[in-house]
């Protein structure tokens, strides 16, 4: 994964250097002065939408138009500002105040991640980010100092979903892949099936004979699909009351290779509670020019080019 010292918001706030760094004046002086990225709590957006964060013991003020950073130099939506109250905010400190409340700038943290970390990214590379919130086209995510970026729904999984929160939740931290670089525009845009796994990876977790669990996807006239991990999904005889949603005990009758089919018998169904199943990544870290999830015996191809 390439190194990033630019978090997505909320990972900074509880770790030891940020901890130092807010716990005293002559800490928060020493801050100031190397223009160090620190993060805090909004508790307040006054009607004037600017943002009073705690840093540590102190307060300081987010002026309205430091909150968020525009490279077009458009004024922020306000949705922008005030959707931040409650939630962990970076900055850098712009001015101490005698009386030792702080001048901060969220726009200062987000330029600098900008023009240092994300300008520099190439199609590839992946990185970490940070579920922020989520629509039925896709999930936003924070991929540095609460700068966000699309991943659109077809990109999550190879396995299709209804809606994102069947494979995501709000503040997971996830892996991602960059699909297209900014190129100096400031927008990235991102992937993610490809860190799950090609269909021989996850097909190799499964034997004949096997009765495994899994989450009933789709029903279709020739039979009903089942997702036994997000880039896997088997195909089974229709079983009355069976429904898409519901997760499912299913016993694997054969794996065909060289047609990416998986057939399965389902033999229960059960109400599926909780958050999504984790996600198992078979790629970490590091880049990706070149990924293919159909094995080389299929005539099917399914591949992803980033160079």
């Amino acid at each position: 994964m390439k190194h990033n010292l630019f978090l997505p918001e909320g990972r900074l706030i509880y770790t030891a250097a940020n901890k130092n760094a807010t716990s005293s004046a002559e800490a928060l002086e020493r801050a100031f002065a190397d223009g160090t990225v620190l993060e805090g709590i909004c508790c307040l957006c006054d009607n004037e939408h600017n943002l009073h964060v705690r840093v540590g013991q102190y307060t300081g003020i987010i002026p309205h138009e430091e909150c968020v950073y525009l490279r077009d130099g458009e004024r922020p939506k306000d949705i922008a500002i005030i959707s931040r109250v409650g939630k962990p905010l970076c900055f850098k400190i712009k001015q101490i105040l005698p009386d030792g409340n702080l001048i901060l700038s969220r726009r200062a943290a987000q330029r600098e991640c900008m023009l240092s970390y994300i300008d520099s990214l190439s199609a590839g590379d992946v990185i970490s980010a940070r579920v922020t919130h989520m629509e039925s086209f896709g999930v936003f995510v924070d991929v540095g100092c609460g700068i966000v970026s699309l991943l659109p729904i077809d990109t999550l999984s190879v396995s299709r979903i209804a809606h994102p929160k069947d494979r995501l939740y709000p503040g997971q931290d996830i892996n991602v892949v960059v699909k297209t670089p900014s190129m100096g525009s400031g927008r990235i845009s991102l992937s993610h099936r490809e860190l799950l796994g090609t269909w021989q990876e996850n097909a190799a977790l499964y034997s004949p004979g096997q009765t495994a669990a899994g989450i009933i996807r789709s029903i279709e006239s020739y039979g009903v699909f089942v997702e036994l991990t997000p880039n896997l999904a088997g195909l089974a005889e229709y079983k009355e009351g069976v429904e898409v949603g519901r997760s499912a005990a299913v016993y694997i009758k054969s794996i065909i290779r060289d047609k990416m089919k998986i057939k399965l018998v389902i033999i229960d169904t059960y109400p599926t509670e909780g958050q999504p199943l984790p996600l198992n990544y078979f790629i970490k870290q590091g880049h990706i020019d070149y990924w293919r999830y159909s094995p080389i015996e299929c005539p099917k191809l399914v591949e992803s080019i980033f160079a």
